[in-house]
């Protein structure tokens, strides 16, 4: 009679896993480090191939063990092997990382976006600071061309009274009656009361 070649270990020589699930159950240590030496290897291999960084990987793995000896008393040999219970834990504790770790980026992108836009209020002024400057634009339209030049080189090129007149050529008191009149139509226009 020949005897029998077996590729891996002796399956007689293998742990019976429910039987040391059933003792970790019960708290016996020695048992978890027979379990532990078991499933390590397969438990690794199942958390690398979902997660694929050795490092993250390996405390996955300890995670997954370490819930193993807290969530024993759980385990029913009637649902399926000790193998298989352990495994499945592996794989949605690694598949719950890789979510952790989209739903983390996702939340730093959008934060990012809110960082880069402005604050509510901060639009909110720079559309009327835009309104405000299209009606005085608006208003300036309604003085006569003498008005406008006189307050534009005033009030936006920040010339005195008399360098106005130079600019011009006209006296200093023309200036003034200019600028006074095209103030006080720039206001009507505005609404602003006095």
């Amino acid at each position: 009679m020949k005897e029998a070649v077996y590729i891996g270990s002796d399956p007689s020589r293998r742990p019976d896993l429910e039987a040391l699930m059933r003792s970790v159950a019960c708290g016996d240590e020695q048992a978890f480090a027979g379990l532990y030496d078991a499933v390590a290897g397969p438990v690794l291999g199942v958390v690398r191939a979902v997660l694929r960084d050795r490092a993250q990987s390996e405390e996955v793995t300890q995670d997954v063990l370490v819930e193993v000896w807290r969530t024993a008393p759980r385990f029913e040999a009637a649902r399926g092997t000790a193998v298989n219970w352990v495994l499945t834990l592996a794989h949605r504790r690694a598949v719950d990382r890789v979510r952790f770790a989209e739903a983390t980026a996702a939340r730093d992108h959008r934060a990012a976006l809110l960082d880069r836009l402005p604050e509510y209020d901060e639009v909110a002024e720079q559309v009327e600071i835009r309104l405000e400057r299209e009606r005085v634009r608006r208003c300036l339209r309604t003085l006569t061309e003498l008005q406008r030049q006189s307050v534009t080189l005033a009030y936006y090129r920040g010339l005195t009274y008399r360098e106005v007149a130079a600019q011009l050529s006209v006296p200093l008191g023309t200036v003034k009656t200019r600028l006074r009149d095209g103030l006080i139509r720039l206001r009507d226009c505005l609404g602003v009361s006095a």
